[in-house]
């Protein structure tokens, strides 16, 4: 199991389009793999969980993931992240 935690750094937060493709990214992998805000936590593979963290510029979220292809996983979303979903 590996942990990271990433800051949401673009100014619209983890909104619509990010998240879909934060879930299309997770959706890759076949490992287990959960964000988590202020104790709720969520997986990362559903539009509908990612999308109730309402996760703002600034919001720091911890990324879990468990499986066979776990590292891989986490690098690319942690890239994602510090790429301000690629729109900074």
């Amino acid at each position: 199991m590996l942990k990271s935690t990433v800051t949401v750094k673009n100014r619209a937060g983890l909104h619509t389009r990010p998240a879909a493709v934060l879930v299309k990214l997770a959706a890759k992998y076949k490992s287990e793999i959960f964000l988590d805000r202020d104790g709720f936590s969520i997986n990362a593979k559903s539009i509908i969980g990612v999308m109730t963290l309402a996760a703002e510029l600034g919001c720091k979220l911890e990324i879990t993931c468990d499986g066979p292809d776990e590292t891989k996983a986490i690098e690319e979303i942690v890239v994602f992240f510090n790429s301000g979903f690629g729109e900074l």
